[in-house]
């Protein structure tokens, strides 16, 4: 198949939703299909690029979250639809907004992704525990440009919920974004300390606070060393708020390459993100065999990870989220044989499985 993907940021790697379009794109490639993005940014295989939109006053929070967008242009546009037998849109912003009804005219069948969760828009602006705003965005959505579209594709059956419950009309396909192959168990890399880790953008949702809090008040504060592998606009405040910690944590952004070493060098994965539509990162850690301690949030699909309560702590409690690590720190045999576990229930996501169901919904779309 000829398969397109419009996406308005491709190149930067702190973005989760970039990092699973890329990886998509890849393996659809390796399963011998032909992939075009339209995105801005630099030329490349396949790629057609748009030049950088700044937008007034939205780039400003936008970019450091990894956020760019495209600017409109109809002969690139044309270009790129051209041959295509489906087009896949993964964001909604003006520039899928402009290409789908280009498409529409030149008969390509369209899906749309569902990858920007209400809650990451509210709790950048400071509404995050306001439903009501949630609520808006989400139908905002809807009108601006979800209701264009017969088929969904959802990343978690906790999203689809999400969307039915905010009158969403479409068909959902309900589909990993998966888990690279790379991401597997191997013997643990020699390291001081207790190394405590968590993947992740350094935003509000994602409550990386309630990890440096815990650290402070754990019986083990003295040994723990903390890993942040991700970047974003909350740096300044975590290292603020990290002074005093024996053990200075560590704030970097990691290639794969790097990221998986960090892994097989750590002890414990912890998840406290507050809003989560699937959380690759979670499902990247415990498939190298990691045991994760994630937050019960109920706007979160995370939870659904766990395989028991060991491996939850309770929304936003610092407490509970100490005595669930100092259990597991205290009890290393019994994280060893849960980390098998859980890098079994890695293997029900890999990637190639999650290409394979999206290839069978786009020859559904082509067929009709």
């Amino acid at each position: 198949m000829v398969i397109g993907l419009v996406i308005d940021s491709f190149d930067a790697l702190n973005n989760g939703t970039t990092c699973s379009a890329r990886r998509f794109v890849e393996n659809l490639r390796a399963a011998g299909h032909t992939v075009r993005v339209l995105t801005a940014g630099a030329p490349g295989l396949d790629k057609f690029a748009l030049p950088v939109w700044n937008v007034p006053i939205v780039s400003r929070f936008a970019t450091p979250q990894g956020i760019t967008f495209a600017k409109v242009v109809p002969e690139t546009i044309r270009e790129f639809l051209t041959g295509l037998d489906v087009v896949h849109f993964y964001l909604p912003f003006p520039l899928a907004r402009a290409v789908e009804p280009m498409a529409r005219e030149m008969k390509i069948p369209c899906l749309a992704a569902f990858h920007v969760q209400a809650e990451n828009v509210t709790y950048n602006i400071g509404l995050g525990k306001v439903d009501l705003a949630a609520k808006i965005v989400y139908r905002f959505l809807y009108r601006y440009f979800y209701k264009r579209f017969d088929d969904i594709h959802c990343p978690t059956q906790f999203i689809a919920n999400e969307l039915k419950a905010n009158g969403y009309k479409a068909k959902l396909h309900v589909i990993s974004n998966g888990v690279d192959a790379v991401f597997q168990p191997a013997p643990p890399i020699a390291h001081e300390n207790i190394r405590v880790l968590m993947i992740g953008r350094l935003s509000p949702e994602k409550r990386q606070d309630l990890i440096i809090e815990a650290a402070k008040r754990s019986k083990y504060r003295d040994r723990i060393q903390l890993m942040f592998a991700g970047q974003g606009p909350c740096l300044e405040k975590y290292k603020k708020m990290a002074k005093g910690l024996l053990h200075e944590p560590s704030f970097n952004f990691y290639s794969t390459e790097e990221l998986i070493k960090l892994i097989h060098s750590t002890d414990i994965y912890i998840h406290a993100s507050d809003v989560e539509i699937e959380a690759i990162a979670c499902m990247e850690a415990f498939s190298c065999g990691l045991v994760p301690i994630i937050s019960n949030a109920p706007k979160s699909a995370t939870p659904h990870f766990a395989i028991d309560d060991r491996s939850l702590f309770k929304l936003g409690d610092v407490d509970d989220l100490v005595r669930k690590m100092d259990y597991w720190i205290e009890h290393p045999e019994e994280r060893m044989e849960m980390g098998k576990r859980y890098a079994a229930l890695g293997e029900e996501y890999r990637v190639k499985r999650s290409v394979q169901k999206m290839v069978d919904v786009y020859k559904s779309l082509k067929a009709r």
